[in-house]
């Protein structure tokens, strides 16, 4: 009799996104004149841009013609997306990542989750409180936790670092010793960055301790402070330590395109092992890469073109993240985040919880947003609204915020 993994029982009952859905998809049932704005999920809103469009229809094309038609890509990524990745997000930056440590896959989150499968099973993974939920789901399903506690709203097993108003939503070095440590900065959900220096601290911490840190640089592009890294690799040491995942998502419109890639550098070992060669055998068995024609739109993001037209759409969505927390801050609220990251997180008013929020916004205001609590227990009390929305949907919804 076949038998199911009994880790996915662990899983509380649904997934935050998919509880959020059910309770708007209601919402618009029982009031279908109602315009309901989303500022909840991540999702960009502008269109992509015409340097991507023109790569696209060029691609598509050569798939037409025999002479210059392509099948399955290879198993790192074509070469010229890898190439353009290299030079321009991390030799031109003075990181030393060479093509070939670049692995090209269909986005991020594919690979924040499937990275794990590399590791041993009795690792130990630490996690920032709160914090993106992929992380922690993806390791359960793997049985690398203990059970989801219910009072504590969180897994036994894991090391989960808080990051609060007081810590400046950055975690301190953890007291327990873990073997894999997820960051991502600027973060999601909180909005907060962390300095090179701050940076610096968990890299001499990951090699004192023999740890990896998983690094999810998805929203480099929003950083607007210089002393702000837009990748680990800045740091000293970093190359025999960490992992960094980067997505086309955020900076480049890529939501319903996908591409995403994850760097392993060769100097990165667990003893004598190589996990550059392990993700790379992992990564070739069960491919997960893009096409040739999402390769080329790419590519594109790298031409001086593409790098003009997409600076000007963060800096749309940037506009609406300071819209946001200027306003919701007038108007009484606590806020946080927006400054390097599309991200706002703001506490909730007169101590309601997180999910007590989501249903008066939506009911009130008939704006969507992402309870705190689905990120972790120390979200609880927190709100995120993301910059994602039109510039005309983001300023109506913060004004019937501010009516409430």
């Amino acid at each position: 009799m076949v038998r199911i993994n009994e880790n996915y029982a662990k899983l509380p009952g649904s997934y935050l996104f998919s509880a959020i859905a059910k309770k708007v998809a209601d919402f618009k049932e029982k009031h279908p004149g109602e315009q309901v704005i989303s500022l909840g999920i991540g999702d960009v809103t502008k269109p992509l841009a015409p340097a991507i469009i023109e790569a696209l229809h060029k691609a598509v094309d050569e798939m037409s013609a025999a002479e210059t038609f392509h099948g399955y890509a290879p198993d790192l990524g074509y070469e010229f997306l890898r190439s353009a990745i290299a030079q321009n997000d991390y030799k031109d930056r003075g990181c030393d990542i060479s093509a070939d440590e670049i692995f090209v896959s269909d986005g991020a989150k594919c690979d924040s989750g499937n990275i794990q499968e590399i590791f041993a099973l009795d690792n130990k993974i630490a996690v920032c409180d709160p914090v993106y939920p992929v992380y922690v789901d993806t390791n359960v399903m793997a049985g690398r936790t203990g059970a989801y506690n219910a009072e504590k709203e969180n897994f036994d097993g894991v090391i989960y670092m808080p990051c609060t108003k007081e810590n400046g939503f950055v975690p301190e070095l953890p007291s327990e010793k873990p073997d894999i440590i997820y960051l991502c900065f600027p973060n999601n959900p909180t909005g907060s960055a962390i300095t090179k220096s701050q940076l610096q601290e968990w890299v001499d911490y990951a090699n004192k301790v023999g740890a990896v840190i998983i690094y999810d640089a998805a929203y480099e592009a929003y950083i607007s402070q210089e002393e702000i890294p837009h990748s680990i690799y800045e740091c000293e040491g970093a190359r025999g330590c960490a992992i960094e995942l980067r997505s086309f998502s955020k900076n480049a419109g890529f939501t319903g395109v996908r591409l995403g890639f994850t760097v392993v550098p060769k100097d990165l070992k667990c003893g004598e092992v190589s996990l550059h060669s392990l993700w790379a055998r992992r990564h070739g068995t069960k491919y997960n890469g893009a096409p040739y024609i999402i390769q080329r739109a790419g590519e594109a993001v790298y031409s001086p073109e593409g790098k003009a037209q997409l600076k000007e759409q963060v800096a749309g969505y940037m506009e609406n993240a300071r819209a946001i927390y200027d306003g919701l801050k007038d108007a009484g609220y606590q806020v946080f985040g927006g400054l390097n990251a599309p991200y706002i997180w703001l506490r909730t008013p007169d101590g309601m919880t997180s999910w007590e929020f989501f249903d008066s916004l939506l009911a009130r205001a008939h704006v969507v947003g992402t309870p705190g609590s689905g990120f972790g227990s120390c979200g609880e009390g927190y709100f995120r609204l993301t910059a994602f929305g039109t510039k005309e949907n983001t300023l109506e919804a913060l004004a019937r915020i501010r009516r409430m």
